[in-house]
């Protein structure tokens, strides 16, 4: 694409839109993990007895907890994998295809 075509883009409403859009969703998502990572974190770091406290048998909390975080980042990639794969690749392909 040459130059022109991308400033051409880069000015539309839609293209505006849907930077916007990815960026603010994408944040969002990122703030959450941010979150449920640090937390296990702090809770590692400042609760250990906690994290010790036996669920079942052997099995401690930490051990479901950090399962969670783990899961939690599929969750949240999954979540994001659906959006962009619907509405920002609409918002895409309304751009590409250009006024009509």
């Amino acid at each position: 694409m040459d130059h022109e075509t991308c400033e051409r883009i880069r000015s539309t409403h839609a293209f505006k839109e849907l930077e916007r859009k990815r960026t603010s969703f994408g944040r969002v998502l990122a703030v959450m993990m941010l979150v449920i990572y640090f937390g296990f974190i702090f809770l590692v770091a400042f609760a250990p007895g906690l994290l010790a406290t036996p669920v079942d048998g052997v099995i401690t909390l930490g051990f479901p907890l950090g399962l969670g975080v783990m899961f939690s980042a599929f969750i949240l990639t999954a979540v994001y994998v659906v959006r962009a794969n619907g509405e920002f690749d609409r918002l895409t392909r309304e751009i590409v295809a250009g006024p009509r």
